[in-house]
């Protein structure tokens, strides 16, 4: 996982590539969120980065379902 995710690099993956990053992030999240609850967190920034990165997918993937409903019609 890239520390900076661009959108734009974000939007020439795939359907599945973006799910699985989306878990991939969520795990990590999990992870950040288990050692700041124990004093382990170092780098307190990461998770800013990691919540945007999902917040970034998850916009990503709901254009592509608008995209995807206004193609059907």
């Amino acid at each position: 996982m890239s520390n900076s995710m661009k959108a734009a690099d974000l939007r020439t993956k795939s359907r599945d590539e973006l799910k699985d990053e989306l878990v991939g992030l969520r795990k990590e999240s999990f992870n950040l969120r288990f050692q700041a609850a124990s004093g382990q967190l170092e780098n307190t920034a990461r998770c800013r980065q990691v919540k945007r990165g999902i917040a970034r997918i998850k916009t990503i993937l709901g254009e592509l379902d608008i995209a995807a409903s206004r193609a059907a019609t």
